[in-house]
């Protein structure tokens, strides 16, 4: 069972973590667009709600390795931290990014402060980019110390 949890987290992680890098890598090209060309990027964007659906399986899956590493200190701590990393991304999501989603509709509403809900909204996504990748890297490292890991 450790295996299977391990391998899941592993890689609802990595799937996670693609659209994450996704936000990460387009700030720089995208934090200096006009307001109309923001609008219409941001639109590409429709439909990726569904990655909670990744997220929540993300979750189940590093908690149920803490669960089942109960002998194995080291697995457990590091699932514990990249389980920490989730939360924060996730903090700094419902703090930051859904309100700007909210407060723009979508991005389909231009409110005058749209700037700021701009930097809000790139910035938090970079934050929680780095936050899944060190997750990410926690598991990695989780497995690759764990005899019975997939990786082993």
């Amino acid at each position: 069972m450790r295996k299977l949890a391990l391998f899941v987290a592993l890689m609802a992680t990595a799937l996670a973590l693609g659209p994450a890098l996704a936000h990460l890598f387009e700030l720089p090209n995208k934090i200096g667009l006009s307001k109309d060309d923001y609008f219409t990027v941001q639109q590409i964007y429709r439909g990726w709600n569904l990655l909670g659906l990744v997220l929540m399986l993300q979750l189940l899956s590093i908690v149920a390795t803490i669960l089942t590493a109960r002998d194995d200190r080291r697995l457990r701590r590091l699932a514990t931290i990249a389980l920490l990393c989730l939360a924060g991304a996730q903090g700094v999501f419902w703090a930051f990014t859904f309100p700007a989603n909210t407060a723009t509709v979508n991005w389909t509403t231009q409110p005058g402060n749209w700037e700021t809900l701009r930097h809000h909204w790139e910035y938090s996504h970079a934050a929680g980019a780095l936050l899944q990748l060190a997750g990410m890297a926690c598991l990695v490292l989780a497995a690759l110390g764990d005899k019975r890991s997939p990786l082993s």
